[in-house]
């Protein structure tokens, strides 16, 4: 397969996600962070942006709530390249009724090599990394490329 380089910019566009169980939780968080994340660009599914803006002051762009399309949204944005990084503090122990929409975005961060944190530990090791204040280049899959030679195989 052949692949790309991308480069993540200095700023970040990072998105900030919830599950009910864990919005608190990751407000805590973003309230422990809030200098490192007013450094960059928010955003984040509805209720969750709101709580998030409303507690923190941070300005956090907000999409529809997830179960109402968020995390799809979220998910094209990353194939838009218009995210760079998804804090999504999951709530493992919960049924979800969009789990289907959830599972698409993990993978979708999967498959465009976006860093992801589902849990506070995870997003603490993110969110202090050097490579937080610094451009980052990393590869994905080149698909308008792949999808060509496939095309080209059928023909």
């Amino acid at each position: 397969m052949k692949e790309l380089s991308l480069t993540i910019r200095k700023q970040k566009n990072i998105a900030l996600i919830a599950h009910d169980g864990k919005k608190k939780e990751l407000i805590d968080w973003c309230m422990q962070h809030k200098e490192i994340l007013s450094k960059h660009f928010l955003c984040g599914t509805g209720t969750t942006a709101r709580m998030i803006t409303e507690a923190t002051d941070l300005p956090v762009k907000g999409f529809n709530s997830g179960p109402l399309g968020g995390d799809q949204q979220i998910g094209a944005r990353i194939v838009e390249g218009k995210i760079d990084i998804v804090i999504f503090f999951s709530d493992p122990l919960t049924a979800q009724p969009h789990d289907p929409d959830v599972k698409a975005l993990l993978r979708i961060a999967q498959v465009y090599d976006i860093p992801i944190a589902n849990n506070r530990s995870t997003a603490d090791f993110l969110i202090t990394s050097p490579y937080m204040d610094q451009e980052y280049t990393h590869k994905v899959i080149n698909f308008q490329e792949n999808i060509r030679e496939r095309a080209e195989k059928l023909k």
